[in-house]
């Protein structure tokens, strides 16, 4: 049997592959490899408010199966991601009453985000891990064109498809309308914003504070 690998939810970000969906990155627990898997809008909200620990207005369907299955003492062992076939990863849910150990088929993108609701391991094989993973290289900064401070504000999050680009734009906004921006965006339950928001707040209270 080849070896299981462990992983680790490392973060999501726009897919470079295809337009209005996001990459969801696996770390290797113990190594330097990555494993981005291609996960659709409403599968990468539901993981962004996971990592956040944001709670939705509404219980999501990931809330309310999890929900369901802690009610009835079923508790999820692990994920195990246990195929990749065709530019697809097949996984399945371990889960185990007490009584017996049910294995269930599922989308990746859902085992992910029940996963880190119920605070269970992930794990992969050596071989996916093989031929899926690569090393993520840091972006050189200067890579992207210089645009005009002025001209990027007058933009919104959607319009800019540079990540260099999109930081800067960050930058340039203020902690309160930073802290409006995510108060908006968990309101109308936008919740990828909502993280990009919180991130770039945390990333200044760690820095100190950034007065504006």
């Amino acid at each position: 049997m080849d070896k299981k690998v462990k992983l680790r939810v490392q973060g999501l970000t726009n897919s470079q592959i295809q337009s209005g969906a996001y990459a969801l990155i696996l770390a290797e627990d113990e190594g330097p490899r990555r494993i981005p898997i291609i996960v659709g809008t409403s599968e990468a909200q539901s993981i962004a408010i996971a990592l956040e620990h944001i709670t939705p207005p509404r219980p999501l369907t990931h809330d309310l199966f999890v929900s369901f299955s802690q009610v009835f003492g079923i508790y999820l062992q692990e994920v195990f991601i246990y195929k990749f076939e065709d530019g697809v990863f097949y996984s399945m849910l371990i889960f185990d009453n007490g009584d017996r150990t049910v294995q269930i088929d599922s989308r990746t993108s859902d085992a992910i985000a029940i996963a880190l609701r119920m605070k269970c391991a992930i794990y992969t094989t050596e071989r996916i891990v093989r031929e899926c993973g690569v090393v993520l290289e840091e972006p050189a900064l200067g890579d992207a064109g210089e645009v005009d401070e002025n001209d990027l504000l007058d933009l919104e999050p959607e319009d800019i498809k540079d990540e260099e680009q999109l930081k800067k734009w960050l930058s340039l906004l203020d902690n309160d309308e930073l802290k409006e921006r995510l108060d908006e965006s968990i309101t109308e339950e936008n919740y990828e914003y909502a993280k990009m928001y919180k991130d770039e707040l945390r990333r200044r209270e760690e820095k100190g504070g950034k007065s504006e």
